[in-house]
């Protein structure tokens, strides 16, 4: 993605983290400013504070999604040194790192699948233009929105009323795009 920062000024590129649910498939789509350690930390923790924290995590072997895992087991540890009284209720809480096997692309079908859908709409939207930061923030929610409220199953009550559920039923009870309720 290319990001200016104000109107006829200079751009810098940035990137997207795409967050799956894999039983929910709820997507998360979080703009970060490079490829390195700290800034997928820093895109990780804003995860955590809006979508609550995941015990498992899962990605392919990225040198960024190495690092975090390494620097997340290296925090985890001293933080057990230090309160060693805290030891059995911080190890319940661990995020345990999954990476997919070298050569194995198909083992990340779930999320690979999400990032063709979240490209699709970005493309028909921005299409060349620059966008400011903030610009690209509100689309990628608007995205993620679009996404989250795509059916994932329909829900008969009864012969004449379908309704379709949602990852968004599982967020906030209801697909975003919907009309809102009186």
């Amino acid at each position: 993605m290319r990001v200016s920062k104000g109107r006829g000024q200079k751009s810098y590129k940035g990137y997207i983290a795409v967050f799956i649910c894999m039983a929910t498939k709820a997507i998360h789509l979080e703009a970060v400013s490079d490829l390195s350690t700290d800034a997928f930390l820093a895109a990780l923790r804003r995860f955590f504070g809006r979508r609550g924290k995941s015990s498992h995590l899962y990605s392919d072997n990225g040198t960024n999604f190495v690092g975090a895992a390494k620097k997340i087991d290296d925090e985890y540890e001293k933080a057990i040194r230090k309160l060693s009284s805290l030891a059995g209720t911080m190890a319940a809480e661990k995020i345990t790192w999954h990476f997919i096997p070298p050569g194995g692309p198909h083992f990340g079908g779930i999320w690979e699948a999400a990032v063709k859908s979240m490209k699709h709409h970005l493309r028909r939207v921005i299409g060349e233009v620059k966008l400011t930061y903030e610009e690209m923030s509100t689309l990628l929610i608007q995205v993620e929105a679009v996404l989250n409220s795509r059916p994932l199953c329909e829900v008969r009550d009864d012969t004449e009323n379908t309704d379709v559920l949602t990852p968004c039923h599982f967020l906030v009870g209801r697909p975003l795009i919907d009309i809102p309720e009186e």
